[in-house]
């Protein structure tokens, strides 16, 4: 066991669900912030369990050989990119390493059987600029100016910073625009202590086949003074499209309140994934790296290897994105989602597309699935699920298994809760056919995965 405040040396052999390094001294596991892979670093531990503890990097003594420069000058402070510091071609690596790692001990798939079903991960060319959607928090800093930029990891600590290298450009020119409107006129930003001030966050929306802009400010009251000022410079950037309010009065960690008001324009963008248009508006979700969704889709639709006769069913829809790209090629798709402002965008997404064949239910997928097959005798070729990082319901799972489909596509956000899932699956009839990891978010821990299951012959 380590000490609080003890002084180690310790080379970093992993990487941990947060970001950190991980290395191990004399048996012992330690957790060392802004260490990475391949990297021997002094650093100090500041909390120590019986098994494994925390520490701080005081000073790098051999960097990784895979460590580059950071693009982003507070890259380091912000908490959104744990591992811009990694080289790309090694953050892919990591990636892969971490779903087989996962799908080998949690899922208990062999290594044969993982050698022969996965794929090689699908990166990007450009792994910076890729976000359609950023939400910045405002505040104040010490000496009373206005300020905007990131959460610190893990903490409410505002890293001033208006030019993210995982955004597009025009974010920057939008808040320089509204960071000038509050100054100019007495706008405070809001204070989570005395929860007085105005504006709490905005959200600014990108769609990239469109060149439509999005800006909704979220604000701690009924209205925006003086916002026919902020709109007046808003409109001026090429493409801006939507100009909102979202009242927010809450004591919480949620972002948007329910209430959308519209100061100009309309109160949502366009954008294309594929040949499909979808309507998005400030509280819809909608994946925020379309260079890679689009690969991530075309994957499950691949996979899923629809020949113009299938029912599908897709679990966990959303505003039916993926839902609308499988209707392209099968009979009949279902859709299902427990949000029902997201079960509106969908049925409104297929009508501006005139797809006819997909229909949409709110509610729980653990529930509608019974339903609706044992009433009204409602079967699934394939079944398509994108749960969030939870993964799946057991109930859901047991439909899924009673339901029979030939084939289960399984988009997943988190490879833990995945293998979990996939076991269960496979210990009751089905065969894990295809893996492949995607790189959704680059300079993140993050990794998507897509799985092709099919009926055990």
């Amino acid at each position: 066991m380590m000490n609080k405040n003890q002084k180690i040396v310790v080379t970093i052999e992993d990487i941990g669900v947060n970001g950190e390094g991980i290395g191990k001294v004399e048996g012992y596991t330690l957790f060392v912030k802004d260490a990475l892979i391949g990297d021997t670093v002094e650093a100090v531990v500041t909390k120590a369990k019986k098994h494994y503890g925390y520490a701080k990097m005081l000073r790098i003594i051999e960097a990784s050989p895979d460590r580059v420069p950071a693009k982003c000058p507070v890259a380091r402070q912000c908490g959104g990119c744990q591992i811009q510091e990694l080289s790309y071609e090694t953050q892919l690596e990591f990636k892969e390493k971490k779903v087989h790692g996962n799908l080998e001990r949690i899922g208990g798939f062999s290594e044969e059987v993982l050698d022969e079903v996965m794929e090689p991960i699908c990166g990007m060319e450009e792994p910076f600029y890729y976000r359609n959607k950023a939400q910045f928090p405002f505040g104040t800093d010490k000496n009373g100016n206005v300020v905007t930029g990131f959460y610190a990891g893990r903490t409410h600590q505002i890293i001033t910073n208006t030019e993210c290298a995982l955004g597009v450009d025009v974010n920057q020119e939008i808040l320089d625009v509204i960071l000038e409107f509050m100054n100019q006129n007495q706008i405070k930003a809001y204070d989570e202590t005395s929860r007085t001030g105005l504006v709490r966050h905005v959200l600014i929306r990108y769609g990239f086949s469109t060149n439509e802009i999005m800006v909704s400010l979220v604000i701690n009251g009924d209205n925006l003074p003086k916002s026919e000022k902020l709109v007046d410079k808003l409109t001026k950037i090429p493409g801006m499209t939507s100009i909102t309010y979202s009242v927010n009065k809450e004591n919480t960690n949620v972002i948007m309140g329910k209430e959308i008001g519209v100061l100009w324009g309309q109160e949502y963008i366009t954008d294309y994934i594929g040949d499909v248009k979808y309507q998005i508006s400030p509280l819809s979700f909608f994946q925020v790296n379309p260079v890679q969704t689009e690969k991530l889709y075309g994957l499950a639709m691949e996979y899923a290897d629809l020949k113009g006769e299938e029912t599908v069913w897709d679990l966990y829809c959303g505003i039916g994105t993926i839902s609308l790209f499988l209707a392209q090629k099968a009979k009949q798709v279902y859709g299902v989602e427990i949000i029902p402002q997201a079960i509106g965008d969908a049925r409104n997404n297929a009508k501006i597309n005139g797809i006819k064949n997909v229909e949409f239910f709110v509610g729980k997928a653990e529930e509608v699935l019974p339903e609706q097959y044992e009433k009204n005798q409602v079967y699934a070729d394939v079944i398509v699920v994108d749960p969030p990082r939870k993964g799946c319901d057991e109930t859901l799972l047991n439909t899924m298994v009673e339901m029979k489909p030939e084939k289960i596509v399984y988009v997943s956000c988190d490879s833990a809760t995945l293998a979990r899932d996939l076991k269960y699956l496979c210990e009751r009839g089905y065969e894990l056919k295809r893996v492949r990891p995607v790189d959704q978010f680059p300079h993140t821990v993050h990794v998507e995965t897509v799985v092709l299951l099919e009926q055990q012959k």
